[in-house]
């Protein structure tokens, strides 16, 4: 009976998340204490609730008006529903090179202490003179709230139904197009996307007697993909993202790398990190820049604990600001070398799985558990289907749609100026099957493609996509067609079994 109560405790948790305050006092007592600090962003000048955007907007303009000389707002497109997209700019004139570097929040918008801590790192850069110095090397862009609409009912997706962390490769929501074209304008050099994760899942109802909940303040997502340079993603994870758990450690944060389920065969698997080029981690990181996303406990906790989130959110921000201040010969130096490398086209890969160690807490007794779990482990990930990485990718030229998402990927897409016959890789569709359920608003295809060696004729406008410039490593992940995330594979180019595809590898190495 006491089982039962509590699962059902759970679900009811999950389902009223809202509303409904899952933590119990002494779990939080116990390792969530909140923190004695004051915030000076809207949400802690009131008792209840979060920051609205009429708030936001007004913290924002009085900032500005008190840091004229080193703020700047801009507003970057238009949510669904027609609320301006703000994004704030520091920048101060002090001499040598300046490290880039792109904070964000309110991605989701049911994830609040995101929004709160991106708002609580811009006032201490800006009113606290202990982190002044930081903008004598750094230049930072903030999208504060990037999902307005969902943030304004607490709501992960925005106001369409559908999820912009899910939407950055095939580019289908408003305002994931607004936020991917200001992140390649701004050409980061260190990206920082911050959410909130949810700490009582209903799978977590099958684990241990009474069931779990996640032990973790922050959680640490950074890329595994192995067509993002091998020395980012271990600068990444080395130089950044350690010292920010060195950060935590100090001030009694617990952390980890990113951890989330899901069922397999009846089972409860767990999934660490992440290869995906439709969410940021992995997007950002494709362009070259030092990426990571970051997970704080809070997603169904209303305030529960609010200080504490915002506070984990700040420490994490202002290390990785550290770090960059501190390194930035080093880290520019990193990032050039990662600019020149013509690494083979990984197209397909597989996650290593092993049983892992994982710390919880178990909801009956109030204990840390170590659990021996089943993990999907992105940072260990092997290649299944390579290919040479081509001079250049050619699009027939009826494929505007997908120029112009590429443009917003930040590629330079050029274009013949006479017709010419070049000797090219096509590609013909060998398997096909596609989803009649869609998956965020798109029927998704699975393709098995050959390809072949042959001399086309190409008309002048025929699209030409080089691989010698920055962001390439975007355009193996959208064009190749078996990729995960690619434009065949969401299903933005459709296509049948048999179908030659209007994209094609050029590998000669005389330019076109």
């Amino acid at each position: 009976m006491k089982r039962f109560s509590i699962i059902v405790f759970c679900l009811i948790a999950f389902g009223f998340a809202s509303t409904f305050n899952p933590e119990p006092k002494q779990i939080t007592a116990m390792y969530f204490p909140d923190v004695d600090l004051e915030i000076n962003t809207p949400a802690f000048q009131k008792n209840k609730g979060f920051t609205t955007y009429d708030e936001l907007i007004a913290f924002l303009t009085e900032l500005q008006r008190e840091h004229s000389d080193i703020m700047r707002i801009s507003y970057i497109g238009e949510s669904q529903k027609g609320k301006s997209i703000p994004m704030v700019s520091l920048k101060i004139n002090s001499p040598g090179d300046k490290v880039k570097v792109w904070l964000q929040g309110g991605i989701h918008g049911d994830e609040m202490a995101s929004t709160e801590g991106v708002l609580f790192i811009l006032d201490k850069l800006l009113n606290d003179k202990t982190y002044a110095y930081l903008l004598q090397r750094i230049e930072v862009g903030i999208i504060p709230m990037a999902n307005i609409d969902g943030y304004e009912k607490e709501d992960r997706y925005a106001a369409n139904g559908l999820d912009l962390n899910r939407d950055q490769t095939k580019l289908m929501i408003k305002e994931s197009v607004a936020l991917k074209k200001a992140f390649s304008d701004f050409e980061a050099e260190v990206a920082l996307d911050f959410h909130e994760y949810r700490p009582y899942r209903k799978d977590f109802t099958q684990l241990s007697t009474m069931g779990i909940t996640s032990r973790y303040d922050a959680m640490f997502m950074y890329t595994g993909n192995l067509n993002v340079p091998e020395n980012v993603r271990n600068y990444t994870h080395t130089k950044f993202v350690k010292n920010a758990e060195s950060i935590l450690a100090a001030n009694g944060i617990a952390y980890r790398d990113y951890v989330t389920t899901n069922e397999v065969l009846g089972d409860i698997h767990f999934n660490q990190g992440s290869n995906n080029a439709r969410s940021s981690a992995t997007s950002y990181a494709l362009a070259n820049t030092i990426s990571s996303l970051i997970e704080i406990r809070g997603v169904g906790l209303g305030r529960t604990s609010f200080k504490r989130r915002v506070n984990s959110t700040f420490l994490i921000g202002m290390s990785y600001l550290q770090t960059a201040y501190d390194n930035v010969n080093e880290l520019k130096s990193v990032l050039k070398e990662a600019a020149l490398s013509l690494d083979d086209a990984v197209i397909t890969s597989e996650k290593d799985i092993s049983i892992h160690p994982l710390t919880v807490i178990d909801i009956e007794t109030y204990k840390e558990l170590i659990l021996e779990v089943t993990m999907h482990n992105a940072s260990k990930t092997r290649a299944t289907l390579i290919r040479p990485r081509p001079v250049a990718y050619i699009l027939d030229a009826s494929q505007g749609t997908l120029v112009d998402k590429l443009n917003v990927l930040g590629l330079t897409v050029n274009r013949l100026n006479a017709e010419r016959k070049v000797e090219v890789e096509s590609y013909t569709v060998s398997k096909y099957s596609r989803n009649l359920e869609k998956y965020e608003g798109m029927n998704l295809q699975t393709v098995k493609t050959t390809l072949q060696s042959e001399f086309i004729t190409f008309p002048t406008g025929t699209y030409i996509v080089y691989m010698n410039q920055d962001n390439s490593n975007l355009a193996i992940e959208v064009l190749e067609p078996e990729a995960p995330n690619s434009f065949i594979s969401f299903g933005v180019l459709e296509t049948q079994q048999t179908n030659k595809l209007p994209i094609y590898r050029y590998l000669k190495t005389e330019k076109l």
